[in-house]
């Protein structure tokens, strides 16, 4: 079975694949690793032990074991002849039935940033396609005058897509300028003309394509605009065509009267009106900000059980990070903008500069600290094996409809080899 470990010092591939009860070469292969480069303490990998055998690990409990292998807590305490409440050794061995996976969708981002597209971005989508309900290419822009400005290669994304059984969306943004403008959605917004031009474009292009989600992913407009938002939802969900659905973007919020941006995003309302909706649960740690677990779990945690209070939780897509950031310290407003490192760069770099990797187990995220060589101190938070399957415990605990991956191109193996142990992902293409 599959179980998360964590490096101590003195460990590399072999020795633990012989404490393990598996194979160099697997352990490789499961954690995407360089055979010749060595392990880093606190590093997490992803291991297959013999049979149903499982190794307690620091800060497991019965229930955390229970909810990653789908199986009854109290199947899992008789079996192991243990009481719920029993209190467990790291390195205590346990034996785990099999479970029942449970059944959610998956979604994953797509933004090219070369015309064309680079060939590593390509097979990294169909490396990741068999993992996916819906690959979301990123993104037709709304005009002002109704029309859609369309990203490079539709055509080819989509073909990707279908070969797949993978449902393409058609994510429509409110960029302008490579900003999210609150004035091109007013336009849209409040000119009946302009928006039955546009709802009639956004049909005859997923038509064209065969684009069978419509995914509105409207960011930073006006409170002001928050009913027209709805009203315009409305009308998108009486004109779609039969087997198409409508979807999305929400900004992560925990109340009703969360004011900003937030504050256009009526989370009682979408969850009426669309089929589902995809939350960002992440960017507590930001570019521009201090350094901090990038999805922390409470706060994730917080903004779930918020919108399960205004919709159904089989609405729900939980936000996932695909990266992590490398903010400069002392953190000061004005400092160069934190890097995003992706889970294998970032222990990359833990390695280069001989550090440990922490793991935080409030936020339930990775992080280290090292400095450069100009002496300049660096901070790092990134996902590994443990914060995503914390994620995935999340998912199970509250019963909601699946995860969206921010986004293709950041390489990361343990998440997909752990999604596809963890659940069963509803293909529909």
């Amino acid at each position: 079975m599959l179980q998360i470990i964590t490096v101590r010092s003195g460990d590399n591939v072999y020795k633990l694949a012989k404490q393990y009860g598996t194979t160099a070469e697997t352990i490789v292969k499961d954690n995407g690793l360089n055979p010749a480069e060595t392990l880093v303490i606190g590093q997490a990998l992803i291991v297959n032990t013999q049979g149903n055998t499982y190794f307690v690990q620091p800060g497991d409990s019965l229930y955390k074991i229970a909810l990653t292998y789908n199986v009854p807590l109290a199947s899992l305490a008789k079996v192991n002849h243990l009481s719920l409440k029993s209190a467990l050794q790291v390195g205590q061995q346990l034996y785990v039935p099999k479970g029942t996976k449970k059944i959610i969708e998956s979604i994953a981002y797509l933004q090219p940033s070369t015309i064309p597209i680079k060939e590593s971005l390509i097979a990294s989508t169909k490396a990741v396609n068999a993992y996916l309900t819906y690959l979301a290419y990123f993104s037709f822009e709304a005009k002002r005058d109704g029309t859609l400005k369309e990203p490079t290669q539709t055509s080819e994304i989509v073909s990707i897509a279908k070969q797949g059984q993978t449902i393409p969306m058609l994510v429509i943004t409110n960029l302008e300028n490579g900003s999210f403008s609150p004035e091109l959605t007013s336009v849209i917004l409040r000119n009946e003309t302009i928006q039955n031009t546009f709802i009639t474009n956004i049909l005859q292009t997923a038509q064209k394509y065969g684009m069978r989600d419509i995914h509105f992913d409207f960011e930073n407009f006006a409170p002001a605009d928050r009913e027209a938002y709805n009203q315009f939802l409305r009308k998108v969900k009486t004109r779609l065509p039969k087997g198409y659905t409508l979807s999305t973007t929400l900004v992560p919020k925990t109340s009703s009267t969360q004011k900003g941006p937030a504050a256009a995003h009526d989370y009682k309302a979408q969850g009426e009106i669309v089929d589902f909706v995809v939350i960002m649960t992440y960017d507590w740690g930001w570019q521009g900000g201090p350094p901090l677990a990038v999805s922390p779990i409470g706060p994730v945690k917080q903004v779930i059980q918020y919108a399960k209070s205004q919709m159904s939780p089989r609405k729900i897509m939980m936000g996932q990070n695909l990266y992590g950031f490398d903010w400069i310290l002392p953190f000061k407003p004005g400092n160069p903008p934190a890097k995003a490192v992706s889970s294998i760069a970032a222990v990359s770099l833990a390695r280069k500069h001989n550090v440990p990797i922490q793991y935080d187990f409030i936020s339930q995220a990775p992080h280290f600290n090292y400095y450069d060589a100009n002496g300049v101190k660096h901070e790092v938070w990134f996902e590994d094996a443990r914060s995503v399957q914390s994620k995935f415990n999340l998912i199970k605990e509250q019963g909601i409809r699946g995860i969206s991956y921010w986004k293709i191109g950041l390489p990361f193996p343990q998440n997909w080899r752990l999604l596809s142990e963890n659940f069963s992902i509803t293909k529909k293409g």
